[in-house]
């Protein structure tokens, strides 16, 4: 009901038009100029009042927007005979997943009208995940050049409207800072239903994370169906089936799935039934997790797996692992095991180390990989300095840590012209039971005081080497398994997460304060 001010014929008057709270739309809007210039004239014209809006406010979204022009207007919000309809077919995944959520109606194809959303294609950016998001006349267009970044103008709209709120008027342009926003989870030591991992999705999705990473496969469980080494497999894993669904769901949101089999260390699941591949040392004991890489058998084995799994996995990246093989762990590699430095000399002649070796292992199973299509990536303790055998050039460096003795700083990397991505163990690490120094992170802590920049500890590294830092990815390690239930780990990463999706999108500093953010959260869900 509008409450109005009766002035006499021909006065001139600035009245006011007071519209119900809650409804979003402003209070004390002002008539129109033609309303009191009918009044001020006498005319018997019956002019109906027309609203003058306040300038919109940016929305508040995680992560935040980086743009939004303001306008005067009434917003948007879901109602009743609103519809979803996109200008090409190919959108047609994101338009019912969004009708759905705002229980709206799918149209498809069609023209726009009042109370719409529509969901367009274009190519005005050469990022495909940027997009447009423009509220105006009472309806939405989400514009994008690519599908990936019209679902996310989506994920900005439902949470706009979340709870009954309404997506304020003008237009917002939007990109991510980084091209990799990953979340990492270990189902190798710690079993977790298909129905929790797929949840996890959603939610990741709905931050526009686009990737998922899965180690699968370490010495305490090897967790996916295997029909060419069904030997291996955990009694408690994931079958093909669920993990293709788990796929499938991901694609749906825009995110890969990253598969990881870490080699030659990590391997216990498959030494336990295969125990003639273990590593031993010269005084036959044998080395925990740690294959034989001098052995061709130990290599058959591995790439028999990278070839099974690379038909179940169709995403364009792969973990290959490369960390903490035992055998370079000791003073002296080659007396410790003489089999090793054996093989090496013989592959790369009289100066051949055991470091060489197990680049050169690392390296032939990136060929597998590469054989399918896929960029690999390894742990930075998986690359050596100096010998005469390299990583390849194309192999990602996923730099967790720099605590072990001799690491190379991330600044070294950097400068040999490698791509990297962040796990820093100091700030992304959600490790089960904390053992040695870790500590579960904190969101407050990744908001306030990391960046893609910081790689190693808290120091970043110089912004010239931004563009080498492709992104980074928050990781869930259980190496105390029974310290968390799965739904405490879901409660635990909450807003740590929501940090990294925050400086991952936009790495500047945040235009909330960590209560803001916080409150933030909880009112979204």
């Amino acid at each position: 009901m509008a409450a109005g001010v009766v002035v006499a014929a021909g006065a001139v008057v600035a009245a006011v038009v007071l519209w119900p709270s809650g409804d979003g739309e402003p209070t004390g809007a002002s008539l129109s100029s033609a309303s009191t210039s009918a009044a001020a004239s006498g005319s018997s014209a019956s002019a109906s009042p027309t609203r003058v809006y306040p300038l919109s406010q940016a929305p508040r979204t995680i992560p935040a927007v980086r743009e939004h022009t303001p306008a005067r207007g009434p917003g948007w919000r879901p109602a009743a005979g609103g519809r979803v309809v996109v200008d090409d077919a190919g959108l047609a995944d994101e338009g019912k997943l969004m009708a759905g959520e705002l229980k709206l109606s799918y149209a498809g194809r069609t023209q726009a009208r009042d109370g719409d959303v529509e969901l367009a294609l274009n190519g005005t950016s050469a990022d495909p995940e940027s997009y447009t998001l423009t509220v105006k006349n009472r309806r939405v267009t989400i514009s994008a050049p690519g599908e990936a970044g019209v679902f996310y103008g989506t994920r900005t709209l439902k949470q706009e409207v979340h709870g009954g709120g309404t997506a304020p008027e003008g237009v917002v342009r939007d990109r991510p800072a980084k091209p990799r926003r990953g979340f990492m989870l270990d189902i190798a030591r710690k079993h977790f239903t298909a129905a929790w991992i797929e949840d996890r999705v959603r939610e990741l999705g709905d931050l526009k994370f686009n990737e998922l990473g899965l180690h699968f496969s370490d010495d305490q469980g090897f967790r996916i169906q295997s029909d060419t080494h069904p030997e291996i497999v955990s009694r408690q894993h994931l079958s093909k089936t669920e993990v293709k669904d788990i796929i499938d769901l991901a694609a749906s949101r825009h995110i890969h799935v990253v598969p990881e089999i870490d080699s030659p260390g990590h391997l216990g699941a498959v030494i336990a039934a295969h125990p003639d591949l273990q590593l031993r040392n010269a005084s036959g004991v044998p080395t925990r997790g740690a294959v034989d890489i001098s052995k061709p058998a130990s290599a058959a084995i591995v790439d028999d797996l990278l070839n099974e799994y690379a038909g179940l996995f169709p995403g364009p990246y792969w973990h290959l692992g490369g960390d903490e093989y035992q055998a370079l762990t000791v003073a002296n590699p080659a007396a410790s095991y003489p089999q090793l430095a054996t093989a090496a000399r013989k592959l790369f002649g009289a100066g051949g180390s055991v470091a060489d070796l197990a680049t050169g292992w690392l390296n032939d199973r990136a060929s597998v990989v590469r054989g399918h299509d896929r960029t690999s990536r390894a742990w930075n303790d998986g690359f050596f300095r100096g010998g005469s055998v390299q990583a390849a050039k194309d192999i990602e460096v996923a730099y967790w840590t720099g605590k072990e003795i001799g690491a190379r700083p991330p600044a070294e990397y950097l400068r040999a012209g490698r791509e990297l991505i962040n796990y820093n163990d100091e700030f992304l690490y959600y490790v089960l039971g904390e053992p040695q120094t870790f500590v579960y992170p904190t969101g407050r802590r990744i908001y306030e005081q990391w960046t893609p920049l910081v790689l190693r500890g808290t120091t970043p590294v110089p912004s010239r080497y931004d563009g080498q830092i492709l992104g980074g990815s928050f990781a869930v390690w259980c190496d105390l398994s029974a310290s968390q239930t799965q739904d405490q780990v879901a409660a635990g990463i909450r807003m740590p997460l929501r940090a990294t999706i925050q400086k991952l999108w936009d790495p500047g500093r945040p235009a909330l304060s960590w209560t803001g953010f916080k409150s933030l959260a909880d009112r979204l869900g």
